[in-house]
């Protein structure tokens, strides 16, 4: 009897197989690019192989047609896939102009209506943070940051936050492939600091950004929780350092945290039919969190010193 193949690395030896479902070709397609762009690791044709159960010809031709379409591209090794352009355009575009918009946005509002500092909602795409909305202070001295705007991902309370969710080996890729440029004195460009400033972030459930990217603003941002998988949205406070610092910020935090679970039950499976209800679904996701105020402020890790 002959031995069975060697698994590939990319894969864990105790993980079921994983069928593609779908009735027609483009249905399996797009389960396709849900496991590649669910997975917390690596991809390669092996390794989907070894999870779909799928013959090797079969899966090289469904790669190939979402490599031509733009869709997934290849990385720097030539073997392993990550999502294209063209997928993160349109990841991009929904989050901007999705239904859920209008309900994201009351959101913002009301959290800012109540600390009084501006508001951000990020997305993390390639190297960057991109911001997909955000509400202004009434404060007079204010920085403005536009939806759409980019900031580098090394630098900002919400990069640091979504690096901290990459595996090692992703986090590592990514940091080696974009320039740690310094905007400031305070910005970390040794690799090896910014991994340990991540990791300490992963522990505390919350990342800071004392003046690391524009001199005299300080930024706290936490994650929008999700049931399973990773985030890609944060929710951050911004402030000139004048009114916001790490004392301040530790204050704040109770109330972004309520904030993003409001925007947590927003993204979740429960249906918004149109801008009209996205308010009341806004208010009612606020409403329903509001009462666990003091539990999150007892229970949030507190500043490291």
């Amino acid at each position: 009897m002959m031995d069975a193949a060697p698994r590939s690395a990319d894969t864990d030896p105790d993980q079921p197989v994983q069928p593609l479902e779908g009735d027609t070709p483009a249905l399996r397609l797009f389960a396709l690019l849900e496991l590649i762009t669910g997975d917390n690791q690596r991809v390669s044709l092996q390794g989907l192989v070894e999870r779909t159960g799928l013959p090797k010809p079969t899966l090289h031709r469904m790669l190939a047609q979402l490599e031509g379409a733009g869709i997934l591209q290849r990385q720097s090794d030539g073997r392993h896939y990550a999502s294209g352009a063209r997928l993160r355009r349109l990841a991009r575009n929904m989050l901007l102009h999705d239904t859920v918009h209008g309900a994201r946005h009351q959101v913002l509002r009301r959290l800012v209506e109540e600390i009084g500092e501006t508001c951000n909602l990020t997305a993390l795409d390639g190297s960057e943070v991109v911001y997909l909305d955000r509400v202004e202070t009434h404060e007079p001295l204010r920085i403005s940051l536009q939806p759409g705007s980019r900031v580098p991902v090394h630098c900002s309370a919400s990069g640091k936050l979504f690096l901290g969710q990459l595996a090692p080996l992703q986090r590592r890729q990514l940091l080696e492939a974009v320039p740690l440029t310094r905007y400031t004195p305070n910005t970390l460009t040794d690799p090896v600091r910014l991994l340990a400033e991540i990791d300490t972030i992963q522990q505390a459930g919350f990342a800071l950004d004392n003046e690391e990217y524009l001199p005299g603003l300080f930024c706290v941002a936490v994650l929008v929780p999700v049931s399973q998988g990773r985030s890609n949205m944060c929710l951050a406070v911004q402030a000139p350092t004048l009114r916001l610092n790490q004392t301040k910020a530790m204050a704040l935090l109770p109330a972004l945290q309520r904030a993003a679970a409001a925007l947590a039950r927003l993204e979740s499976d429960e249906p918004i039919d149109d801008l009209n209800n996205a308010a009341t679904a806004a208010a009612q996701a606020m409403a329903s969190f509001t009462s666990q105020d003091d539990a999150l402020h007892s229970s949030f890790p507190q500043a490291r010193p």
